[in-house]
């Protein structure tokens, strides 16, 4: 079976589900979203990541590599992309782990090891795993195959999703999973368009078509300023959201935030960061208080 890459395994997760959790992250994206704090997800492919800052020049990895596609000058090392085969080995051998590999393939039973390492956790606190990326939707016969075995296992499932994906493969994810993190990041499609490279019309319907199976659903609002955070914006949400059929949805209101800035660097990509405003609290506030005329709770993460 076609393995996807694993970026990142973060244990003791608490906001990504209830309980303690383990989240899975899974390679590659169908949006591009401008806010994104994790920019190595959005490539399915294995990516490398580089810190001037951590590396102290001892020629580690220029020894390492097999490609003998690495130089070590006085700025740091330069590597040639043409050369390189992304096998990791300098990664592997990097003593202040300058040098990262985004990506890893992992089957199935390797992926059921970690989760079963963090049992103990899940049985203390109700809390289980959690699939999340990128999109997790892209890889559907994978993803099929951890959460039927999570199922087996009685393993509480979650699934971390923007939404655009065919709606026969999210309805035959919602037989598997037992609650959604739902992203919404803007109702108007052009606004979508502009911010994330697709619009949003599919999104919207596959939420909508969601809720009529009764899936239990968690709404995640990112939250930036002068992007979404405006008053028009997140009332057309809130009724949206209030509209939905089932009982009222939960929202997540997620401020962003500009850490994943290092991570462009890292990957050589920092003329694609693009510095956006947090959201003040006076926002924060006013959006709690636009759901809640609307009977939802909303909270901030």
């Amino acid at each position: 079976m076609y393995s996807p890459l694993v970026f990142d395994i973060k244990r003791y997760a608490i906001n990504d589900g209830p309980g303690i959790r383990i989240v899975i992250f899974l390679k590659g994206c169908n949006l591009n979203c401008a806010w994104c704090h994790n920019p190595e997800s959005i490539s399915k492919e294995a990516e490398r990541m580089y810190a001037p800052a951590k590396c102290i020049k001892c020629g580690t990895c220029v020894m390492a590599c097999p490609e003998k596609a690495i130089i070590l000058t006085s700025e740091g090392i330069v590597t040639n992309t043409e050369l390189c085969k992304m096998c990791g080995r300098c990664a592997e051998v990097c003593p202040t782990k300058a040098i990262e590999l985004s990506g890893k393939p992992r089957t199935v039973a390797e992926i059921m090891d970690e989760i079963e390492k963090e049992r103990l956790f899940f049985d203390q606190s109700g809390g289980g795993v959690t699939f999340s990326g990128g999109e997790p939707l892209l890889h559907t016969e994978f993803l099929i195959e951890l959460l039927d075995e999570c199922g087996r296992r009685g393993i509480h499932r979650a699934v971390d999703t923007a939404g655009l994906a065919n709606t026969a493969v999210l309805l035959d994810i919602a037989k598997r999973t037992d609650l959604f993190l739902y992203d919404l990041k803007m109702i108007d499609s052009e606004r979508h368009q502009k911010w994330t490279g697709v619009a949003n019309e599919k999104i919207l319907e596959n939420l909508k078509i969601l809720t009529e199976t009764g899936a239990n659903i968690i709404i995640r609002i990112p939250l930036v300023g002068n992007v979404n955070d405006d008053i028009e914006n997140i009332t057309e949400t809130a009724r949206f959201v209030s509209a939905l059929k089932g009982e009222k949805k939960v929202v997540n209101l997620l401020p962003y935030h500009k850490i994943a800035q290092t991570k462009y660097e890292k990957l050589g990509r920092s003329d694609d960061f693009i510095l956006l405003e947090e959201p003040g609290k006076e926002a924060q506030l006013r959006a709690i208080a636009i759901f809640g005329k609307y009977g939802i709770e909303a909270s901030i993460f």
